[in-house]
């Protein structure tokens, strides 16, 4: 199933889509290259908005949590990728302990958890879950839609290493993105890879400097295929700290507003493109938090829309005050008349699967990430490396796919390209 582009501006897109499976062999080689050179995340979800006139990662995720969205299809793909990854990092692993989010009640993730455990037992591996949750001091059964549950202990530290009772793990898995801060518990590990790593938190991690590094990977990409970076890269300008109750405060972010709905314009007519620019307002240090979409800087007066807004910079119970303004990208697909967009879910350097994130009441420049969104699997398992060549542009799901699966990897290598520059052991640190 290719979603309907409801836009007549499919062109740019569909050349786009010609162009990468034309240039296929070039393109595969530039990956391995580029994978000889830098390590890529454990793993990674990228989000996605395909407007027609370009397509563009909007989020990488480096703790995806969305993994009970994978089809059983998918799940050899995902097993295969597991295997790769843990002979790459530790061949002789035996025992891996998954740390998940604290307080977890939330039913799909507890099924994406399930789905983790099981790709990971299918690998070869030993899995049991340890809660950094102090309110966890005995074994604790979290009940599962399907009847089913998963058994989530108190977490152990002997002499450096982490564990759980009777039960040492080579491998440390984190399913919990950090932003509360990095506790004691995971610091100084001894002969224990953590994966991700510390740094790959929101305690370290910022979004700006994720899609610095996109824009380097994006012109690399777009020179092998001789085209515009900007077709396949959302502008992004970092803000710093803002104070939503400070007016001087605003007048920065305002100003960054202004600056980037003009270079938006331009961009716009320079391509013809007949359609009114607009930004995003998020969390530099945070997921699907906060998010303001501004069309005018004059909305940027409206108190209570940022009300609203200072409201869902909230995380772990504090505030969130560091910003950034990306260009808006609208999405023009749709399925069964719902606004929808990709995500890509990849693991080590294999794309694994995806789905398609739908929201009946959400308009094209607005955030899915919300109440009322709903999940379905995109056709990856049999498709994603099988594009068939020849076959019309925006007409074949395997090609379409692939195209997801490429720009998918772009933000998975510009991750990796991130997590070298802020590798705190790195000389290159800053």
């Amino acid at each position: 199933m290719v979603p309907h582009l409801t836009t007549a501006l499919t062109g740019p897109i569909n050349e786009l889509e010609q162009r990468i499976l034309e240039s296929m062999p070039a393109i595969e080689r530039w990956f391995r290259l580029e994978w000889m050179e830098h390590t890529p995340p454990f793993y990674t979800s990228v989000d996605l908005r395909n407007a027609g006139f370009k397509l563009a990662p909007v989020d990488t995720q480096l703790f995806p949590s969305t993994f009970n969205n994978l089809t059983a299809e998918m799940l050899p793909l995902a097993v295969q990728a597991a295997m790769a990854a843990i002979e790459k990092i530790c061949p002789e692993a035996k025992n891996l302990l998954l740390i998940p989010e604290s307080h977890v009640t939330n039913t799909f993730y507890l099924q994406s958890l399930q789905r983790l455990v099981q790709v990971f037992t299918q690998a070869g591996l030993n899995v049991r879950l340890g809660s950094l949750d102090a309110d966890i001091t005995a074994p604790t059964a979290l009940a599962l839609p399907d009847g089913s549950e998963l058994i989530v202990e108190p977490l152990l530290r002997n002499r450096g290493r982490l564990g759980l009772k009777d039960f040492d793990p080579c491998t440390i898995l984190l399913n919990n993105d950090l932003s509360g801060g990095v506790p004691r518990s995971l610091q100084y590990l001894h002969e224990q890879y953590l994966l991700p790593p510390l740094h790959a938190g929101w305690d370290t991690r910022r979004k700006s400097r994720h899609f610095q590094s996109y824009e380097e990977v994006a012109k690399k990409f777009a020179k092998l295929l001789g085209m515009d970076p900007w077709l396949i890269t959302p502008m992004v300008a970092r803000c710093g700290k803002v104070d939503f109750n400070d007016v001087t405060s605003l007048d920065g972010l305002r100003s960054q507003v202004e600056v980037m709905l003009g270079k938006v314009r331009r961009k716009y007519k320079e391509y013809g493109i007949n359609e009114k620019p607009f930004v995003v307002i998020k969390a530099d240090n945070a997921t699907g938090i906060g998010i303001l979409t501004v069309r005018d800087v004059k909305e940027l007066d409206d108190t209570e829309r940022l009300a609203r807004a200072r409201s869902g910079l909230v995380r772990e119970g504090q505030p969130l005050d560091e910003v950034i303004v990306q260009e808006g990208v609208p999405t023009y697909e749709r399925i069964n008349d719902a606004v929808a967009e990709p995500v890509v879910v990849m693991i080590d350097r294999y794309v694994v699967g995806g789905f398609y994130r739908v929201h009946a009441d959400r308009g094209v420049d607005e955030n899915l990430s919300a109440p009322g969104s709903r999940y379905l699997p995109l056709a990856f398992a049999g498709s994603n490396q099988l594009p068939k060549p020849g076959v019309k542009p925006g007409a074949s799901a395997p090609n379409r796919f692939y195209m997801y699966g490429v720009i998918g990897r772009l933000a998975m290598l510009a991750a990796a390209y991130e997590l070298e520059a802020t590798d705190p052991e790195a000389e290159n640190y800053d």
